[in-house]
């Protein structure tokens, strides 16, 4: 779970006295709305900084952890035991795992057994990659099997499940560009939409040229499409294409990231940016254009 940080802290308070600003001075306004989105991204962007730290750091744990491995194989096959092999790699650099396998060594030199150790060290590194290389560890320990062979079995898994997340994500880039590309050119449709379309069928419909018996207009346009018809009026197809381009950027975001990377979790920073890339885009044109 995400700890809260005083960098959180600070952009709630900036993103507060924004909301507070709009609310008392431009409330009515053309730019209401984006300044109320810029206090909406304010606030949310540093837990999205956070989120991304920490799965950036999830990634450096699996690729390290390949390191780690590898070692323990080259001290295992010259004759040393694991437990001694885990303490002599105590104090290399292995990025964010080095304070997990300092836990983990500093445990087994109190005597605590290799296999409650590691189980230890899965836990507490969370990730699904290294638990399944660690259960392989332990049993074998456990069973007093050749333990080099399984480490050196658990390392080679290990390299081939990173070459392939690096392989799929390569593949899949153009895939990825692709997919900004088309959501980009989706929000230039609904904007120009929303300033062309809409109010030129607006203006034909309140002239009511060529209304037929039915209520219809010469264009096929049902009555009171016009701000001055009380029906669906420009301000609500602002508000319909905007609420369209948000539940399409967060739904494509999560797709991208499935795509990417294999897991919906990561796609929440692609429909972060495709939903601020809506909203800005959206409400700037508006307060600046409409």
């Amino acid at each position: 779970m995400m700890q809260i940080k005083k960098i959180h802290i600070m952009g709630i308070i900036v993103a507060a006295i924004a909301l507070m600003v709009d609310l008392i001075f431009l409330i009515g306004e053309k730019v209401f709305y984006f300044i109320l989105g810029l206090a909406a991204v304010t606030a949310a962007l540093p837990f999205l900084v956070t989120f991304l730290t920490e799965s950036s750091k999830e990634k450096e744990k699996d690729e390290m952890f390949l390191e780690f491995s590898r070692n323990l194989v080259e001290s295992v096959k010259s004759g040393t035991p694991i437990s001694r092999s885990i303490l002599n790699v105590k104090g290399k650099d292995y990025g964010s795992l080095t304070p997990h396998i300092d836990k983990l060594a500093n445990q087994i030199s109190l005597g605590i057994p290799v296999k409650d150790a590691l189980e230890i060290f899965a836990r507490d590194v969370n990730s699904k990659t290294i638990s399944r290389a660690i259960t392989l560890i332990r049993e074998a320990e456990q069973a007093g099997g050749e333990i080099e062979n399984i480490l050196e079995s658990v390392a080679n898994s290990v390299s081939q499940t990173e070459k392939l997340k690096k392989e799929r994500k390569s593949t899949i880039y153009n895939l990825v560009v692709q997919g900004y590309i088309i959501f980009i050119i989706f929000i230039v449709i609904m904007i120009v939409m929303q300033f062309k379309i809409v109010p030129m069928a607006s203006e034909l419909n309140f002239e009511g040229e060529g209304m037929d018996s039915s209520g219809m207009g010469g264009a096929g346009l049902p009555l009171g499409m016009g701000s001055g018809g009380g029906g669906f009026g420009a301000e609500e197809a602002s508000r319909s294409f905007l609420y369209l381009l948000l539940g399409q950027g967060f739904f494509v975001g999560l797709v991208i990231g499935k795509l990417a990377e294999g897991k919906i979790k990561a796609g929440i920073k692609h429909s972060f940016i495709l939903m601020v890339l809506a909203f800005l885009i959206s409400t700037g044109a508006k307060a600046f254009y409409g």
